[in-house]
């Protein structure tokens, strides 16, 4: 069948190669992809919020299948105009999409349903919100209520801090208008597990570990993330199957019980705590980077795969033993302003697989056009030989305005 993936960053590129290995996958398209992508898919230039262009190219390009990457589509509601064409997509509904695109809605559907999570409060005025930081104990933890391209995540560790944040969250509304949920600040190893959802029928993935602080030894501002790795020695096989049936599985359910069941891809980003696993937050997609290194284990025909979540049924997958890490390049001055169109060299001499991120063709050449602009990611036996391939080859690639971490993995050998 021909195969439309929406979006353009490193994990659609993980996607779309995943796909690719499909005898099933008769062509691939990708709207809007990138200079990586185009090596395996056609590349069309419609925008992933761009809904009504996406569906009249699915129709007239008979595309069989649409997997859908971004958060910005299934918050705009691209999976429910495909369903009401009868087009076959992968992605949650928009109001199955709230349990990543609100934070007030996860947490309370949380504490209807008894998941485990960190206690909390929400508030839209600052006066407010500031009286409740200041009775409360720092650090603590500020979520812009809506998305925020995985930067509306503050851990503030002052008051100051703390004021400056909700002012950019709800006086000067830096992400738009909207809320702030106050968490209770959490200790402990954060990982990620990411499952198939059809309904009430779930499938885990094998759990990761993303680094968001932009430098080594996790310093620096929060990024999108900036490498990740599987396995995790430190998730023992009671910690996944707590995590799948109290969390995973329960959240599923409650989607069903509350009218919006879920389909697609369920994030769970989790965090093993003096007092057991609890809930970071709740994403509607592919994780990024975790994507990047999870689905090249994938042994499974992900034509296959997406399409039995999308019509419902019980998503069945296989996996690798291998243990995969990639490290993310980005331009210097990421998370803040950077400059774009700096030329990268010999990506050809790097043995690890490359996803790219935010890259662009300019005059022959090969340039960054993002600040996150490609992950090199390694597979491996063991962790550490992962960890080593991922690193010789990121010093291959040849470019004056990248920098990266050095220390990805680095947890699982504490």
């Amino acid at each position: 069948m021909k195969v439309l993936v929406i979006g353009s960053g490193g994990r659609c590129h993980a996607i779309v190669e995943a796909l690719s290995r499909s005898p099933r996958a008769e062509k691939i398209y990708c709207a809007p992809g990138n200079a990586g992508i185009a090596s395996l898919a056609e590349c069309v230039a419609i925008k992933d919020t761009a809904v009504e262009e996406l569906v009249a190219f699915a129709k007239s390009n008979d595309i069989g299948l649409t997997v859908v990457g971004p958060e910005a589509s299934l918050a705009v509601g691209v999976v429910d105009r495909f369903r009401e064409e009868g087009l076959r997509i992968f992605g949650p509904t928009k109001a199955a999409t709230e349990i990543e695109s609100s934070k007030d809605f996860a947490k309370r559907l949380m504490k209807k349903y008894d998941v485990p999570t960190a206690d909390y409060a929400t508030f839209s005025d600052f006066e407010e919100a500031m009286a409740y930081v200041r009775r409360g104990t720092l650090p603590t933890v500020l979520k812009y209520d809506g998305l925020a391209a995985g930067k509306g995540v503050v851990i503030a560790e002052t008051m100051e801090e703390a004021e400056a944040t909700l002012r950019d969250m709800l006086l000067d509304t830096k992400f738009g208008e909207g809320r702030v949920v106050i968490e209770e600040f959490l200790t402990g190893e954060e990982f990620s597990l990411m499952c198939f959802v059809a309904g009430n029928k779930i499938c885990p993935m094998p759990v990761a570990q993303d680094h968001k602080r932009a430098y080594d030894n996790d310093e620096g501002p929060n990024t999108g993330g900036m490498g990740a790795y599987t396995s995790l020695p430190f998730i023992t096989a009671e910690d996944h199957a707590y995590a799948m049936q109290n969390i995973m599985q329960r959240v599923a359910d409650a989607m069903v019980a509350e009218g919006t069941p879920f389909t697609g891809v369920l994030y769970g980003g989790l965090m093993k705590t003096p007092q057991g696993i609890k809930v970071i937050e709740f994403n509607a997609r592919f994780g990024d980077p975790e994507t990047e290194v999870v689905l090249p284990r994938l042994k499974s025909d992900a034509v296959e795969l997406f399409s039995a979540v999308a019509e419902g049924k019980q998503p069945v997958a296989e996996w690798s033993e291998e243990a995969t890490l990639g490290i993310v390049l980005a331009s210097k001055g990421y998370p803040g302003s950077y400059d774009k169109g700096a030329v990268i060299r010999g990506t050809e001499n790097v043995e690890s697989k490359i996803y790219h991120m935010g890259t662009a063709r300019k005059d022959g050449e090969l340039v960054t056009a993002g600040g996150r602009v490609m992950i090199v990611v390694a597979s491996a036996k063991t962790l550490a030989e992962a960890q080593r391939k991922a690193q010789q080859d990121v010093e291959r690639i040849e470019c004056d305005n990248l920098f990266h971490r050095t220390d990805i993995g680095n947890k699982a050998f504490k």
